[in-house]
């Protein structure tokens, strides 16, 4: 009788320790599949939250924060004229099949992003390229056409991760990188697995495994939550069923923001609009909460202008525009605008769709009346993109740290500022951080004071997760599942 008791003691002890053994792998939920698995060769979002930080890794990467850190390169010194960069980069570095990364293989990675015929979707960000040059294995110089002060920040895009000669052009299905984690499998139509890389050079990652499982529909994301099928979705398409996880300590909910700065554009070209006084009215007009309740479920950071709110650079300014119904009739009087119609032109996207119904009642209530009309994508490009044919319109920029798209004249909102201008090209001969900072608060308080656009609020990035994970990005600095610093709590 004592040996069977001394038995099931032991049976139980081993039972708890490995209930409460850490787990040390996770299974990510995403909407949509990658096309590909090679960032350098397209521009889904799909392809980096996947493997940015993960499995590829460049000269510089994003924070948590959106701060520009360093990835393989540890430091980089800049040329008195800001032209040149000499990175410095890591020692002990090799891609997963064992070659050893040096500064041929980043001479190699850029001059293929800038070549004749490459299919990399951000050109932009090499164009100013004139040469790239190993001085040793572990020394690079890249010459610019000009100063740049933003050029580490464009080496931070999955667009400019270091890839290997002998595996480029295979990694679309068979991604080779330099990241924590390896490529192990890719069922399409279901799932992409990765595996630790034990070679890594950095700190290991406390993750085994890591699946990413692929769920399109809304309902399917939310039972596959509820069944422990998925560990987590960082980005959650039912939110309307967030308050369901809220309430369950089995759950965090994790809202944060993205790079999406939803706005209500307006034509700056358009005659009616080329008045600052119609401009601040309709500013003056929006309720911005309103809109996040009503088109957004609540979820969403009101803004003041054209930055993120995770940007450790940003500015709030929405006390410039706020509510202020009676201000804006004030101003439309002012201008002589009173029995203003405006179209309003909306895109297909829920965000566009409820929010511009709800705008529409909020400007009614000042006098503006608005002519709404529902556009396909496709229809939407031609006509208000490229064709300036609106008043208002709702959009999503969801490019990282776009205000410079405020300098372009020819922009479809067809701002027109020299002082804007001579801004942001101060902004880009100058390097030195706390300048820069500077010059980007200046940037944001000028398109506010000028009320170039109604600024909504920042597309939120709503997550759901199993209690217990700790380490997921709460923002999107960029589009990416960054699983370096994710874990279980024991």
């Amino acid at each position: 009788m004592t040996h069977t008791f001394r038995l099931s003691a032991a049976v139980l002890a081993l039972s708890a320790g490995a209930a409460f053994a850490q787990q040390t792998d996770i299974t990510i939920g995403m909407a949509l599949e990658p096309p590909m698995l090679d960032p350098t060769g397209g521009a889904a979002a799909a392809i980096d939250e996947v493997v940015y930080a993960n499995v590829f890794e460049g000269l510089t990467r994003f924070a948590a924060d959106g701060a520009v850190v360093p990835g393989l390169a540890e430091s980089w010194e800049i040329s008195e004229d800001g032209t040149t960069y000499t990175f410095t980069l890591r020692e002990g570095v090799t891609f997963h099949d064992g070659a050893a990364m040096t500064a041929e293989d980043v001479v190699f990675s850029l001059d293929r992003t800038r070549a004749e015929g490459s299919t990399n979707a951000q050109g932009a960000l090499f164009a100013n390229i004139v040469s790239v040059e190993a001085v040793d294995d572990t020394t690079v110089t890249v010459t610019l056409d000009g100063p740049d002060g933003a050029f580490p920040f464009d080496m931070a895009w999955g667009d400019a991760v270091i890839v290997d000669e002998a595996s480029a052009e295979t990694n679309a299905t068979n991604p080779i990188g330099t990241g924590p984690f390896r490529f192990a499998e890719w069922v399409q139509g279901d799932r992409v697995e990765l595996v630790r890389n034990e070679a890594y050079w950095g700190e290991a990652p406390a993750l085994e495994a890591a699946t990413f499982r692929f769920i399109s529909d809304p309902n399917a994301q939310f039972a596959a939550m509820m069944a422990g099928d998925i560990d987590a979705f960082p980005n959650f398409s039912a939110v309307e069923t967030l308050a369901q996880f809220e309430g369950n300590p089995q759950f965090n909910v994790i809202v944060g923001s993205t790079e999406g700065e939803t706005i209500l554009a307006m034509n700056n070209g358009a005659e009616a609009l080329q008045d600052i006084r119609v401009r601040q009215a309709i500013s003056h007009a929006i309720n911005r909460q309103d809109i996040i309740d009503g088109a957004m479920f609540g979820y969403g950071t009101p803004i003041g202008t054209h930055f993120a709110p995770h940007n450790p650079d940003y500015v709030d300014l929405t006390e410039n525009s706020a509510f202020d119904p009676d201000r804006a009739r004030e101003l439309l009087a002012e201008a002589g605008a009173e029995d203003l119609t405006l179209r309003l032109m909306l895109p297909p996207p829920s965000y566009a769709r409820r929010g511009g119904e709800i705008i529409a009642s909020q400007l009614r209530d000042v006098g503006i009346e608005t002519e709404i009309t529902n556009l396909e994508w496709a229809q939407w490009l031609e006509q208000v993109f490229r064709g300036y044919d609106f008043d208002l319109t709702i959009v999503s920029h969801t490019e990282p740290a776009d205000i410079n798209i405020y300098a372009r004249p020819e922009y479809y909102f067809q701002y027109d500022s020299a002082d804007f201008q001579a801004l942001m090209d101060n902004l880009a001969v100058t390097s030195d951080p706390a300048e820069r900072s500077a010059l980007l608060r200046q940037a944001q308080e000028m398109i506010a004071n000028d009320y170039v656009n109604g600024y909504l609020f920042q597309l939120a990035k709503t997550g759901v997760a199993r209690a217990g994970i700790e380490g997921l990005w709460e923002n999107s600095p960029t589009q990416a599942n960054d699983l370096t610093g994710v874990r279980w709590s024991e």
